[in-house]
């Protein structure tokens, strides 16, 4: 086992993230307040709530938690889902839970980068782009050619951090298909599923694909409540899970009380929040649209397929990175550089930048980088 390097993307985040004034490239949606969350309680969790004793938690989660993430899916039981303090742990423990020393992992970028430094501390690795030149289309054959006999996980994730690109859902299940046959495990990054805008297009969950697929999410991202740290795996291997559970007693071995609670109230009220922050991102589109327009000639913009985030390409003069701390410097709003999702497997391009279209008060931040841009010309 290798160590593992900074965390790039993280590492930006804790110089800039609560001191800009107008973070531009967030990665999840509208958060929600405590008194808003809990107004949705059903009777039950309101006095859970109330009666709740700060102990320790069950290390598989609150089994009301479960059972509410377990009505998300189609064949996955309560007893199929193990609960973590964010979806972070569940990427790290389930990479050292499949992989090892004289195994192999396909992964597909660009992605969260844990997603792949997890693994490359581990194992051979290789990567598989999305290709740019086709919209970040996935090469399906590109990804049947990388298995080995010894490959044991595939990696994806889809709706896709940073590019909000999704796939076919037939492409899914013939992944899904492809693994089985190999004896591979699927391990599904999810943690958008439920944003998109085009109900035709959510895709099914890999878990219930397949007994060896792995499907990971979170409250963080889709539901916007990143400040509860509850993720979870849903999995239809009893064994593989009970590994996973051993491997949770050397992090978090539990989740917060108080979390679970909360996290149990937002699953419930799943339909709720998802449909409120959907509304936000179509609400915020059209300003994108108008933003981009007049900026046609710095920027090539489309929006999202699926999540709160998609990636820009900067047409402009100099790098992009440049051209990003500039930005947060000297306007104080926040983007991700490109260079953030560089590789150790694959080419990423390095003319583009993140930007969420998630939260609240995207015009105020669009009206910033407007002025700051019409001043650049102008001077």
């Amino acid at each position: 086992m290798t160590f593992l390097p900074d965390f790039s993307l993280e590492t930006y985040f804790s110089r800039w993230e609560f001191t800009a004034r107008h973070h531009l490239t967030a990665s999840d949606a509208e958060t929600m307040s405590m008194a808003e969350l809990l107004a949705l309680a059903d009777d039950e969790d309101r006095r859970a709530w109330a009666d709740l004793r700060l102990g320790y938690t069950e290390t598989f989660g609150d089994p009301g938690l479960r059972e509410a993430i377990a009505a998300t899916y189609t064949d996955v039981l309560p007893a199929d889902v193990l609960c973590f303090a964010g979806a972070e742990e569940g990427i790290y423990l389930a990479m050292r839970v499949l992989l090892g020393p004289g195994d192999h992992a396909v992964v597909v970028t660009p992605n969260y980068q844990s997603a792949e430094t997890v693994p490359l501390s581990l194992c051979e690795v290789t990567g598989v782009a999305l290709d740019a030149g086709r919209d970040f289309a996935l090469d399906f054959g590109a990804i049947e050619a990388a298995l080995r006999p010894n490959t044991r996980v595939v990696s994806v994730n889809f709706p896709n951090n940073p590019t909000g690109k999704l796939i076919p859902a037939a492409d899914l299940r013939r992944l899904a298909e492809l693994c089985d046959e190999r004896g591979i495990h699927l391990f599904s990054d999810e943690v958008y599923r439920g944003l998109e805008l085009d109900p035709a297009r959510v895709l099914p969950q890999a878990a219930d694909l397949s007994p060896r697929a792995l499907s990971l999410n979170v409250v963080s991202k889709a539901y916007g409540l990143p400040g509860l740290r509850v993720g979870w795996i849903a999995c239809r291997d009893p064994e593989l899970l009970a590994r996973l559970e051993r491997a949770k007693h050397y992090t978090s071995i539990c989740n917060a009380a108080p979390s679970e609670i909360l996290a149990r109230i937002a699953v419930k009220s799943r339909e709720v929040i998802l449909a409120r922050n959907r509304g936000i991102i179509a609400a915020n589109l059209p300003l994108f649209d108008a933003f981009f327009a007049e900026f046609a000639d710095l920027f090539a913009w489309a929006p999202p397929e699926g999540g709160c985030v998609c990636f820009p390409r900067y047409l402009g003069p100099g790098s992009v990175d440049a051209f990003c701390e500039s930005l947060v410097e000297e306007a104080g709003v926040l983007l991700l550089p490109g260079g953030l999702y560089r590789s150790e497997l694959t080419g990423v391009p390095a003319d583009r930048f993140r930007l969420g279209v998630g939260r609240r008060g995207a015009q105020e931040a669009l009206d910033a980088f407007a002025t700051w841009l019409r001043a650049r010309r102008s001077g």
